[in-house]
């Protein structure tokens, strides 16, 4: 029986043998398995890293292709890899590899998966969620090494419902919280247990250091006192001078901090860039959001635009004219009237760009920080500080990689900016804004302007009003593409003239070869002469506006002033004294010519604006540069000014002698830098963005100033026109018409023969006591020249007075109807 159950228990002893020797294998490839996978995930681990540590916005993402030249050190996978994990979990994505690397590492270690993988996994995932909520809470006040990362999902959304409940601080008290759970499941460790270890070992570090301590004290007791009776002179002296240095720092540092107080300009964040030329419209400084200890400062310009009303203007009554009752100037309501202000800049965009900005620049070996971020209406300003031993040029070299870095159209730098030891980089905003012209004209610039030549020019990259004088530009080059608003800016500045100046003091030429710009204004009491569209007529009529000019200058030396200003007041003395006419010396030293008696009467300024001088320089060049030379070199204490405009500004059109009469320019966006130089002498234009961006060259400086137009709708224009038209007809001068249609060599008629309608017209003047040429055209319907030659004959032979400004001639012809 024995024997029978021993061999009955072999057969046992064999499956348990072999099922260890199983189990041992299966173990043994677990174990191989479970190493396997711990290399893998330390692998990843490390490959996600290096991608994290080396992430780059220019790269790519799951929207746009890879870039040409990957950043990344882990290539375009790694690339990926980093935009993913930043993409789904943020700053979240540190904690997550390292849960990775330390999972992966006690697999190789053989430890397996930790015993307490539930609350490990929990742990992690509350160290996930409480890392990756902190940059969209508080990303203005945490350094953020992921710049121009996307938004986290996990983080922004937990974040947006965090912030729906609570508070932000709230929010960080509760993120914190998560973090502490979390940590907490990771570790193992209670709380209690590691204020006490961390209490433990502050103590024992203590203890440690004061033994320490008294062991050397011990030690060195006796040299000590011999080195410090020896040299005991020498360290007193020692001591002063250290105290004397330290109250020097001191007393320094306090004379630096006065002085800034008392000069605003040594205060960066209060000194905008150089903006001369401008009249702003409030004098207070623009708030700045303070710094937070890390990125730059932005300051916010963006001020109040609510005004007082606009007081009534008086209405001005014309002497004698073409005007039924008293002239009323338009008002600003005829304008739309802009949206509210509501303009806001995103604060974490522009820390995004700033550190953008650095890191780009960083990687081609110029070292700086951003310390002032200006935003505008349409574009940010960037002041970038760059590093001891920069060169300025090596940055404007870099303007293509920054703007591609950015994602911008184009960006523009200035190198340095004037006055500051930063560089100006110029960047335009995702949403630009639409600046209305109602908005210029409502400004204290425009409004306190006492000029009657005020110009609304535009906002400034700040978004404060810029309004210049005509009168002392005293001349303006305007050109431009077509399409980049330089039309649109030509009807902003007429309406603005328009408003500020009544037709007493104002005379318009307008100069339009292309038909379709200016024709508009046709009819409107400003107008000195119809509206010119034939380009041989126009160079007639600039020869006119010189000879206007010599007539005014022979006034001016007659009466002994200087210009126009100083003659109107002298007119306006002698009205008011009674003395109503002068004598006009003659043209020429020695002429045996009796003095001519010439009314007093204050002059009007006259504005000539062409819209384009390329279509005038093609047909009649000699004419049209001659008179503009003379105009441009004279005419402005004449009270006369020139606004051209062009679309190609080639040398052939804007030649020399233009272009060094004519010191204030305007350009908007062109097509090269070619053509930026041939308008403004410098590069820059070809970087605008069109749509009214443009670039203004003030008089007596070189310093170009960036402006964004004003816009002015068709529609309001012709209401402004039809406002105008209302108000009464313009009354033309009758020499200028002539020079117009005939041009300067015009003459009396060779033969003494009389029109054979003379009579007729005498006959009308008599009874009507209207001795206007264009009134008689209409009765006679006969053509203006003809008409103009008859009131010169009935003006030689003493039947009606000369034209004298914008009154109409005296008819010195008996009335028929009088008895």
């Amino acid at each position: 029986m024995a024997k029978a159950a021993a061999k009955g228990s072999r057969p046992s002893r064999g499956s348990k043998a072999e099922k260890a020797e199983k189990a041992e294998r299966s173990a043994r490839a677990s174990g191989l398995v479970s190493e396997a996978t711990g290399i893998f995930l330390l692998g990843l681990a490390a490959l996600a890293a290096l991608a994290l540590a080396t992430y780059s916005p220019e790269d790519s993402s799951f929207s746009w292709p890879l870039a040409k030249n990957v950043a990344n050190q882990a290539g375009p996978l790694g690339a990926s890899l980093a935009f993913g994990l930043l993409w789904l979990m943020g700053m979240g994505s540190i904690v997550f590899v390292a849960a990775a690397a330390f999972l992966g590492g006690s697999l190789v270690l053989g430890r397996g998966v930790p015993p307490f993988r539930s609350r490990f996994w929990v742990g992690s995932g509350l160290l996930v969620v409480s890392v990756a909520c902190l940059p969209p809470l508080f990303g203005n006040l945490i350094p953020h090494y992921f710049a121009g990362a996307p938004d986290s999902l996990l983080g922004s959304r937990l974040a947006e419902f965090e912030q729906l409940l609570l508070s932000r601080w709230g929010a960080l008290l509760v993120n914190g919280l998560i973090f502490l759970v979390g940590l907490l499941c990771v570790t193992g460790i209670s709380t209690g247990t590691a204020l006490g270890a961390v209490g433990g070992g502050a103590k024992s570090l203590a203890a440690l250091s004061l033994r320490l301590v008294v062991a050397f004290w011990n030690l060195t007791q006796g040299a000590f006192a011999a080195a410090l009776g020896t040299t005991r002179d020498s360290f007193s002296a020692l001591t002063r001078g250290w105290a004397s240095l330290v109250v020097w720092k001191e007393q320094r540092a306090r004379r630096s901090r006065v002085a800034e107080l008392r000069m605003p300009n040594a205060d960066p964040q209060s000194e905008p860039p150089a903006q001369a030329h401008r009249t702003l419209s409030a004098s207070t400084e623009p708030p700045v959001t303070s710094k937070s200890g890390h990125g730059p400062q932005i300051v916010d310009h963006a001020q109040e635009r609510e005004r007082d009303r606009k007081p009534e203007q008086e209405a001005f009554e014309f002497e004698e004219g073409g005007f039924s009752g008293p002239f009323q100037q338009p008002d600003s309501s005829i304008f739309a009237r802009p949206p509210e202000d509501s303009r806001k800049f995103d604060r974490n965009s522009l820390l995004m760009n700033s550190r953008i900005l650095e890191k780009k620049l960083a990687d081609f070996g110029v070292q700086g920080t951003v310390v002032r971020v200006h935003p505008g209406p349409v574009i940010t300003m960037y002041e970038y500080q760059p590093a001891a031993g920069i060169k300025v040029n090596k940055i404007v070299g870099l303007t293509d990689d920054l703007a591609m870095a950015l994602r911008a159209i184009s960006i523009r730098i200035i190198a340095p900016l004037p006055g500051k030891n930063v560089v100006g980089i110029e960047v335009p905003n995702p949403t630009r804004e639409t600046v209305y012209l109602r908005t210029l004209l409502d400004s204290d610039s425009f409004r306190k302007s006492e000029s009657p030549l005020a110009v609304a020019m535009g906002m400034d990259i700040f978004g404060n009003p810029v309004t210049s004088d005509l009168a002392k530009m005293p001349h303006l080059l305007v050109a431009g593409s077509t399409g980049t608003g330089k039309s649109v800016f030509l009807n902003a500045f007429l309406c603005s003239l328009l408003c500020r100046a009544t037709p007493d003091e104002l005379k318009l030429l307008l100069v339009d070869p292309k038909l379709l710009e200016l024709s508009v204004y046709e009819g409107i009491p400003h107008l000195i002469a119809d509206v010119v569209t034939n380009p041989k007529r126009a160079a007639a009529a600039l020869q006119g506006i010189v000879r206007k000019m010599e007539e005014r200058y022979l006034m001016m030396g007659s009466v002994q002033v200087r210009n126009i200003d100083q003659f109107n007041a002298k007119a306006r003395e002698e009205i008011a004294s009674g003395n109503l006419s002068f004598e006009l010396k003659p043209r020429s030293t020695g002429s045996t010519d009796e003095p001519e008696t010439v009314q007093w009467a204050p002059l009007p300024y006259i504005v000539v604006v062409i819209d384009e001088l390329a279509d005038l320089m093609v047909m009649v060049a000699k004419d049209v540069e001659e008179s503009l030379q003379r105009l441009a070199q004279m005419a402005r204490a004449a009270g006369i000014h020139l606004v051209l405009a062009t679309q190609r500004p080639s040398v052939d059109v804007l030649t020399g002698v233009i272009k060094a009469n004519f010191p204030s320019r305007v350009s908007f966006q062109v097509s090269s830098a070619t053509d930026s130089r041939t308008i403004l002498d410098q590069k820059g234009a070809e970087s605008l963005l069109g749509l009214g961006d443009m670039l203004f060259l003030p008089p007596r400086t070189a310093q170009l100033h960036r402006l964004h137009a004003p816009f002015v709708s068709e529609k309001e224009v012709v209401e402004l026109v039809n406002f105008l038209r209302d108000q009464g007809k313009p009354i033309f001068d009758e020499e200028l018409a002539r020079f117009t249609e005939e041009g300067p060599e015009f003459s009396e008629e060779a033969d003494g023969d009389v029109d054979e309608m003379f009579d007729p017209a005498v006959a009308i003047v008599a009874e009507t006591r209207n001795a206007s040429i264009s009134y008689v055209q209409r009765r006679l319907k006969v053509g203006y020249n003809r008409a103009a030659r008859i009131i010169e004959k009935m003006e030689q032979d003493g039947m009606v007075g000369p034209q004298v400004g914008n009154r109409p001639r005296e008819v010195f012809l008996r009335d028929p109807n009088e008895e």
